[in-house]
């Protein structure tokens, strides 16, 4: 299931960097990691959906690619961004 739509505002409004910030790097994280979330809650229930597990590799292997991009460009957002979003502990 896709994030409800004031889910998605949510989590945009919280990590945009100017007004009109929908793409950035940090708020793809961001909604990557909340979809990411969601599905691992789904799992726990579903043992056996196997085709959304793929799908939650790819978020995962892209959220990863994501952040590899800020890190090389901005090692300050980079730390910021996994600070809040309580990744890589």
């Amino acid at each position: 299931m896709v994030l409800q739509k004031e889910q998605k505002k949510q989590v945009i409004d919280s990590f945009k960097t100017h007004t009109n910030d929908t793409g950035s790097a940090v708020v793809q994280i961001a909604l990557l990691t909340s979809r990411i979330e969601y599905l691992a809650d789904h799992f726990k229930a579903h043992k056996k959906d196997f085709n959304s597990r793929r799908g939650l590799l790819q978020m995962i292997g892209q959220r990863r690619s994501l952040l590899s991009y800020l890190k090389k460009t901005d090692a300050k957002k980079y730390q910021e961004t996994i600070d809040k979003l309580n990744i890589r502990k």
